[in-house]
């Protein structure tokens, strides 16, 4: 019983160690392609933006025209950063409080599109935690500069 455990064990750390970066490197993706794609909509008709910042989200603290292009760079600029997985986890960190203060600001999303949101910020909240994965722009960057200590050879006496 024991080795069929252990034969077990051993298949599932194999299939993480494949399957891991993959699910990471996927959540990133899906992650960064619905903000870019909100980004591209917001600049497509800015008229449109202006208006739907001034009478429909309500961002607090801030004036309606500064949100609209704060929201734009946010949505155009951080995407890219997560998708290559270069500084990942504050970028991540970013867009999850963007995506909750849009979930806050707009009402409308409580009735239509919060699954989306829960989804999003789930997403994020696992970059945040879990980090980018091995396929990231970071752990390249890790590796080259960072190299893993290498083990020190006994003296002989």
């Amino acid at each position: 019983m024991r080795q069929l455990i252990d034969k077990y064990d051993q298949l599932v750390a194999q299939s993480q160690n494949l399957l891991t970066p993959l699910m990471l490197l996927g959540v990133r993706f899906w992650a960064a392609e619905a903000f870019f794609r909100a980004g591209q909509v917001k600049i497509a008709n800015w008229d449109s933006t202006l208006f739907l910042f001034e009478y429909e989200y309500q961002v607090p603290l801030l004036p309606f025209e500064t949100a609209a292009v704060m929201a734009s760079i946010v949505e155009l600029c951080l995407p890219p950063l997560l998708a290559l997985g270069l500084f990942s986890r504050p970028v991540a960190l970013v867009l999850f409080g963007f995506n909750a203060m849009a979930v806050i600001s707009y009402p409308v999303l409580w009735e239509q599109g919060f699954l989306d949101h829960q989804l999003w910020g789930l997403m994020l909240l696992m970059t945040v935690l879990l980090g980018p994965g091995r396929w990231s722009v970071d752990q390249f960057l890790r590796n080259r500069w960072l190299p893993s200590p290498q083990p020190q050879q006994q003296q002989q006496a």
